[in-house]
């Protein structure tokens, strides 16, 4: 082998090679490419089996209803001797089973959105120029594991379970009640004999159609008027809404900002995150360049001295102030900590942090 074929000696000898460089510096420590890239794998397909798991649930749950609707309707109509109460009863138990199929909907939303965040913004990345990770993924991953919210409301996973399903399973158990009510024990030959067999003991026939057509249509009205809210990440959804005439009234019941935002497209293509909590913390120290150096070399985070006076002490300070994520706070403490452990640090909420490192200061 000559020297043009060796890899050893020289320069080349000290220089690490590409799998060796660290692809991930954070708060002091380096991972490597094959074990940053093994742990994001593995991490997703976790998340993946998490989701999947919950998407049974959902599916169990759906059954459940079905199953307890067509035995109500069966019950009720095999013998005239049989009171449709039954299906009144059943009517209960699906809006039960459709409340906690919501609240279940709500849970796989959360590992949907996950793995929709690395989908889009890192595993996307990877197939596109300039083949690199949108700037605050991460960060957003982070802190969804490390203060999980769930990214849709109930209004939206209820609306949306009964669209997807149990729109046609209450539509059934009407009919069922209508049609149990007119043929048994015989046909109904008139109008006042069809209201008469639907009163249930002391309520009049009237009144309990009145009560069946408000119920059933308060669930309608919440199934078609949360139609326009597009938090779900999970699913497939139209462009535009499912129908967009009813976005006056989706408005008007969505959630409070900064909980989760519509999944509508940025202009790159992906879906927007949810706004991440941003803090401005204070140190007011014996020791802030000792501070402020572990902060920019550990952290990686920008540090400004602001020249103060403790007027107790009448003693001149420096005031240092960080602007930081929530999921860095915890470092920025413990850096504090050991250095200093009778520092002073103020940890306040910020509306807004624009530039480097957090939101872009364009177009904000």
């Amino acid at each position: 082998m000559n020297d043009t074929d060796t890899r050893h000696g020289g320069d080349d000898e000290n220089r690490p090679s590409e799998t060796e460089q660290p692809v991930w510096t954070f708060r002091g420590y380096q991972m490597r490419p094959p074990e940053f890239n093994t742990a994001m794998v593995h991490y997703y397909r976790a998340e993946i089996q998490r989701a999947n798991v919950w998407r049974q649930r959902l599916d169990n749950t759906t059954n459940w209803a079905v199953v307890a609707a067509g035995a109500a309707i069966s019950f009720s109509l095999s013998d005239p001797t049989h009171h449709y109460g039954v299906i009144i009863l059943d009517t209960l138990l699906v809006t039960l089973f459709l409340w906690i199929e919501a609240r279940r909907y709500r849970y796989y939303e959360l590992w949907s959105h996950r793995t929709r965040l690395m989908e889009t913004d890192f595993f996307a990345a990877m197939l596109v120029p300039p083949f690199a990770p949108h700037a605050d993924w991460a960060e957003s991953l982070a802190e969804t594991l490390l203060a999980p919210e769930f990214p849709i409301s109930m209004w939206e996973a209820f609306g949306r379970r009964f669209r997807r399903n149990y729109l046609w399973i209450f539509i059934i158990l009407g009919l069922a009640w209508l049609l149990k009510s007119f043929i048994h024990p015989t046909p109904a030959p008139t109008m006042a004999e069809f209201m008469a067999r639907m009163a249930l003991g002391p309520i009049p026939g009237w009144l309990m159609l009145v009560a069946g057509v408000i119920y059933n249509g308060g669930l309608f009205l919440i199934g078609f008027g949360t139609a326009g809210l597009q938090q779900a990440s999970g699913e497939v959804l139209p462009k535009y809404g499912e129908f967009p005439g009813l976005s006056w009234l989706w408005r008007a019941m969505q959630v409070k900002e900064g909980v989760a935002r519509p999944a509508s497209r940025g202009e790159a293509g992906r879906p927007q995150a949810r706004k991440r909590q941003q803090l401005l913390c204070l140190i007011i120290s014996a020791r802030p360049q000792a501070i402020a150096d572990r902060v920019m070399k550990e952290l990686r985070r920008g540090v400004t001295a602001l020249h103060g006076k403790g007027m107790y002490a009448q003693q001149d300070r420096d005031v240092l102030m960080v602007a930081a994520t929530v999921t860095e706070m915890p470092g920025i403490k413990a850096t504090v900590k050991a250095e200093d452990p009778n520092a002073f640090v103020i940890v306040a909420p910020a509306q807004e942090v624009l530039g480097r490192g957090f939101q872009p200061l364009e177009g904000s």
